[in-house]
């Protein structure tokens, strides 16, 4: 245990970090492992790999990603918009490359393929994005004459286009649906939210008539005809694990599920753990959420304020996507559950976001006013 006597860095950290982020982070962290071991094992046998193929490649991610995680949250808020202005402009180059040197999946080029590893560019966007947004939306309630707001639509506009020319419409929503609530919570006048919801109502009819498997995906989610195949079968997995489940390892229906490793996990949970684990990982996101916007309405700092609250808002609708896709409520989309699903890129660049999470809640040193010390009884007396 750290003595409150200690006065090194990392004594600091201990006594001022949200201790209740860290064990959810880490509790997150740790039941992916867990599902990585319950439903990665039949979609390696299923593509010709070794059964722990995906298990220990999750590991071997998830170890660094802890690291980084703790790393960014020693660091100051004004190191944090210094390194999510580096992450923007990094991933933002990264982006216009992948369009003509990325790898092209199901017709759609979201891949990097590095020094032997492969990179979502656009994974790494998202925190960096928030960040830099909350830091405009401060500047612009701080100095009005300073086009912060606008700063933030061009920025909104740059990566919307980038997105889209993927194409990965869902990634699109995701970061439509945070700058909005970000935008709202700076203090959006009501004419901008009735503008910016007519061209969301807008973007979106359009993605539906340009995009036919935009079309498609949104047909079998209203009418449930075609190809709803690994819906279908994640709610049977649901369906069969009942409240308590069939026990690890005796999930049968993530041995035909595609992705059970990655978009449908939470699926794969349900049918071995059941219907209370699930809850359980309900609850953990819908804590942190909460916590999170609890504490960046007590902040007296916008940037602070804005910040914290995109960031698990990002997580929170991140987290909604998945959840509601495998339980149908949500058309199909590939979207991966936050420290759960596996993926290098996605559990590093939510590692990412969390730590930056950590390092704005930080308690700070609290300000004292000077105290005002009474004359004693006849000191002006004697002074004279």
């Amino acid at each position: 245990m750290v003595s409150r006597t200690d006065r090194s860095p990392v004594a600091n950290w201990w006594w001022t970090i949200d201790r209740w982020f860290l064990g959810a982070f880490l509790l997150l962290m740790g039941l992916g492992v867990v599902l990585s071991f319950a439903a990665s094992p039949a979609v390696a046998d299923r593509i010709g790999l070794s059964s722990f193929h995906f298990v220990t490649r999750q590991i071997v991610y998830m170890l660094p990603a802890v690291v980084v995680m703790i790393g960014v949250s020693f660091l100051s808020p004004r190191l944090v918009r210094r390194l999510a202005l580096v992450m923007l402009v990094g991933a933002l180059a990264l982006m216009v490359l992948t369009l003509f040197a990325g790898m092209e999946v199901k017709g759609s080029r979201r891949w990097l393929h590095i020094f032997g590893v492969s990179i979502q560019p656009s994974e790494y966007l998202k925190p960096a994005f928030v960040v830099i947004c909350a830091w405009l939306f401060h500047e612009h309630a701080r100095q009005p004459e300073i086009p912060g707001n606008l700063f933030a639509m061009l920025l909104l506009g740059l990566v919307i286009a980038l997105l889209v020319a993927q194409p990965d419409l869902g990634q699109t929503m995701l970061v439509l649906g945070t700058w909005g609530a970000m935008f709202f919570i700076a203090g959006m006048p009501w004419l901008w939210i009735a503008v910016l919801g007519a061209l969301g109502a807008g973007g979106a009819f359009l993605a539906y008539t340009i995009f036919p498997h935009v079309a498609d995906r949104i047909d079998r989610f209203l009418t449930g005809e075609g190809d709803t195949y690994q819906v279908d079968m994640s709610i049977e997995a649901i369906t069969r694990g009942g409240w308590f489940g069939r026990g690890p390892g005796e999930g049968t229906v993530k041995r035909i599920l595609p992705d059970s490793h990655t978009d449908f996990v939470f699926a794969v949970a349900g049918e071995e753990f059941g219907i209370i684990l699930l809850l359980l990982i309900l609850g953990i996101f819908a804590f942190v959420v909460l916590r999170g916007l609890s504490k960046a309405r007590r902040e007296e700092d916008d940037f602070t304020r804005y910040a914290v609250s995109g960031l698990v808002i990002l997580f929170g609708f991140q987290s909604i996507i998945n959840m509601g896709v495998n339980v149908r409520m949500l058309p199909a989309k590939g979207m991966t559950l936050p420290f759960i699903s596996y993926g290098g890129s996605s559990l590093i660049a939510m590692a990412i976001s969390m730590g930056f999470v950590l390092a704005l809640t930080r308690r700070k040193p609290e300000k004292r006013r000077p105290v005002a010390y009474a004359q004693p009884a006849g000191r002006e007396a004697v002074a004279g």
